[in-house]
């Protein structure tokens, strides 16, 4: 079948507070930031809570990140935490604001599924995105015509306008590679996501030209984790560590399943993917050997 798409363009990206942190991630920031305000008060989430008319839990959502803020309660959390600097009022109520609004890519809600949401956020807020994946190039690395063949395996019977609809979110994301402030890319894949045909020879051939060229920029990093490697602890699927700008927000492990995904964020879970992806950087070939291998593939 012929590809749907028609140019490999990317559409506009949206504007630059949005793109460099989405409303996911505002979420957490201003969350973990009401939370330091109310342990330096010496305030209890109990009574936090009775003070917005809510409950313990209230607060734990909301320091979490877990739900949208009414700018009412955060004000009297402010007060109550004897936060009185206009500037600096001014500055969390703006961020609430801003964590309330609909991202991006909420007009393509219809094709996102709720358990990748959160993980759109993270990536847009991402400073380094760490990742290993043995079946596809990973998504950020994909060209429209590639992106087509992965997502058509498993919606063979998905009508085209939707096809279109999927893909062109997928070029969207890579707007984080090319904003003035790029996100730090560092993928690691093995030789068998190269070696087995995704689409036919052309979309193949056009995937392997872009790899090479977007290894070649300063904050994109690619190694090929070679056959003759042999086994490793991450044989069991794609992971993904994603690292944030703000220092408020901890790393986060996603790990995408065929239907679901998880997220890992306890420091002990995280610190041992870490691990896995060092222990990975050192098993695969070298940056500047894996385009070499990269050529000979194409």
């Amino acid at each position: 079948m012929d590809p749907v798409w028609a140019v490999d363009a990317v559409a506009e990206p949206p504007g630059k507070g949005e793109l460099t942190v989405g409303p996911t991630a505002l979420r957490i920031i201003v969350g973990a930031r009401l939370r330091s305000l109310r342990e330096a008060a010496v305030v209890t989430a109990l009574d936090a809570g009775h003070t917005i008319r809510g409950s313990h839990s209230k607060i734990s959502r909301m320091e979490a990140g877990k739900t949208r803020f009414k700018l009412r309660d955060v004000g009297d959390l402010l007060t109550f935490y004897g936060i009185g600097d206009d500037e600096e009022r001014a500055e969390i109520l703006a961020m609430a604001e801003l964590a309330n609004r609909p991202p991006w890519w909420s007009a393509y809600g219809d094709v996102i599924p709720d358990w990748f949401d959160a993980y759109l956020g993270f990536e847009q807020a991402a400073g380094l995105i760490r990742g290993y994946d043995a079946q596809f190039v990973p998504g950020l690395l994909q060209t429209a015509g590639y992106a087509e063949a992965v997502i058509r395996l498993s919606h063979e019977n998905m009508a085209d306008p939707e096809i279109v609809r999927r893909v062109d979110l997928r070029m969207r994301r890579q707007q984080v590679l090319f904003r003035p402030d790029p996100v730090k890319l560092w993928v690691i894949m093995d030789e068998a996501v190269l070696r087995r045909p995704v689409g036919s020879p052309e979309i193949m051939r056009a995937q392997l030209r872009h790899l090479i060229g977007v290894a070649a920029l300063p904050h994109v990093t690619v190694q090929l984790l070679p056959f003759c490697a042999g086994g490793h602890l991450a044989a069991g699927g794609p992971v993904s560590i994603v690292r944030f700008r703000e220092n408020l927000i901890p790393d986060v492990v996603y790990l995408e399943h065929l239907m679901t995904a998880d997220y890992y964020d306890r420091p002990a879970s995280v610190a041992r993917y870490w691990d896995v992806m060092n222990r990975l950087s050192v098993l695969a070939e070298p940056p500047d050997a894996t385009l070499t291998l990269l050529d000979e593939i194409r």
